[in-house]
């Protein structure tokens, strides 16, 4: 996918080429299970500000977005809403 990004003080531009991101979603969750596969199960995580600990073993397994079709999508800042009709998130 091309992108266009400004350089220097937005005097210029130039394309660059991205590849799939995986920052959000279901590509984020399968490579966080990956890196997690990597570091083992006998690690214990530090969660909050520092004064709560979990083993990695103990948290349970991420769980697929539950269906949104037929819940009310509120519209135009709350005066109208819709039928959401999508089979997937």
């Amino acid at each position: 996918m091309k992108v266009t990004k400004v350089t220097g003080r937005g005097t210029g531009k130039r394309e660059a080429d991205i590849s799939s991101q995986n920052w959000a979603g279901d590509e984020y969750r399968k490579a966080q299970q990956e890196k997690l596969a990597k570091v083992g199960k006998n690690v214990t995580l530090s969660l909050g500000r520092g004064n709560k600990t979990v083993a990695l073993k103990d948290l349970p397994a991420p769980r697929a977005r539950p269906s949104t079709e037929g819940m009310v999508r509120v519209t135009n800042r709350g005066t109208g809403s819709r039928k959401s009709t999508n089979k997937g998130n």
